[in-house]
C-alpha cells in the first residue's frame, strides 16, 4: 500500500490517495518473511486450500514461497486443501518447488457416531431430535464429507420444524439444487455437447470406474473413445471431473445431483 499527496488544479486543495505498488508483490513477501526470521520466536503458519496459489496469475509463486521458507528455521508451516490430488502434484512431484519439502498426513473423514453426537447438541438446544437414521443417510450419501453434511443440516436447523425425518432432508437438497440452478446452467454453456453428455452420464452413474468401455458409452449415447478422451481431459483440467481411488466422479456433489435429475 502506498500513500501519495497531489494538489487539485482547480481548487488548489491538497489530496491524499492509497493505492497499491503495481510489482512490488514479491518484495512485500520477502518483508514478511524476513521479519519472522529477525523475531527469532517459534511460531507456526497455516495455509488453508494452499492449492489455491496455482491459479494466481503472478509466475513461479510457488519457488519465490519455497525460497524465502527453506531459511525460516524458527517457523513451522502447515500447508492444508481440501484438493488432494493437486496437493499431491505440488509436494510429490520432482518437478516441483515444494517436492519432498514437507511430511504428508491424510486427515479422513469424522466418525460418523461422534459426527452425530456433535450435530444433535445443537438441535437438542433448539428443543428438537435429530434422528441417528437421518443422520446416518446424510452422512452415507456424502460419504462423510463435511461440507455437503453441513450445508444440509444448516438448511434442516433453520427450518426448525418440529418432525426431521427423510422428507425434510430431501427438501432441504431441493431447496439447494434450486437456488444453485442457474449457476449450473451457466457453468454447463462453457462445454460442447459432448463434454455435457459425458458429464451427465458420469453423474447419473454417481461413479465409473471404466469410462471408456463400451458398456458405458452404448448404455449413455456416447460418441467414439477418443472423444470420451477429449473431453474428459478438458473436464478433469477444469477440475469439474476428478479420479478417485474408484473411479471418476463429479468435484461438486450437489452439481451431479442436478445433472442426473436433468438427465
Amino acid at each position: 500500500m502506498r500513500p501519495s499527496v497531489t494538489v487539485d488544479e482547480i481548487t488548489g486543495k491538497p489530496k491524499i490517495t492509497l493505492d497499491i505498488a503495481i510489482g512490488s508483490e514479491s518484495h512485500s513477501i520477502e518483508q514478511v518473511f524476513q521479519y519472522l526470521k529477525q523475531t527469532g520466536k517459534t511460531c507456526y503458519i497455516a495455509f488453508d486450500e494452499f492449492q489455491q496459489i496455482a491459479n494466481y496469475p503472478e509466475k513461479n509463486i510457488e519457488a519465490l514461497l519455497r525460497s524465502h521458507i527453506q531459511d525460516l528455521h524458527n517457523v513451522h508451516f502447515i500447508f492444508s486443501g481440501s484438493q488432494a490430488h493437486m496437493l499431491e502434484e505440488m509436494f510429490l512431484s520432482p518437478k516441483r518447488p515444494f517436492y519432498q519439502s514437507t511430511s504428508e498426513k491424510t486427515i479422513g473423514t469424522i466418525a460418523v457416531n461422534a459426527y452425530f453426537d456433535f450435530a444433535s447438541n445443537f438441535f437438542k438446544k433448539q428443543s428438537r431430535e435429530l434422528p441417528h437414521d437421518v443422520f446416518c443417510k446424510v452422512y452415507q450419501q456424502y460419504e462423510g464429507h463435511t461440507w455437503y453434511i453441513q450445508m444440509i443440516l444448516n438448511r434442516i436447523y433453520a427450518k426448525k420444524t418440529r418432525s426431521i425425518d427423510f422428507e425434510l432432508v430431501h427438501e432441504c437438497i431441493s431447496d439447494i439444487l434450486t437456488e444453485n440452478e442457474y449457476y449450473y446452467q451457466h457453468l454447463l454453456k462453457a462445454y460442447s455437447k459432448g463434454q455435457t453428455k459425458l458429464l451427465k452420464a458420469i453423474a447419473k452413474e454417481k461413479i465409473v470406474k471404466e469410462i471408456t468401455s463400451g458398456s458405458f458409452i452404448s448404455k449413455y449415447g456416447l460418441t467414439a473413445t477418443s472423444s470420451v478422451k477429449g473431453s474428459l481431459s478438458r473436464l478433469i483440467d477444469d477440475e469439474v471431473i476428478y479420479r478417485s481411488e474408484n473411479g471418476y466422479i463429479i468435484y461438486d456433489r450437489f452439481f451431479g445431483e442436478w445433472l442426473a435429475a436433468t438427465f
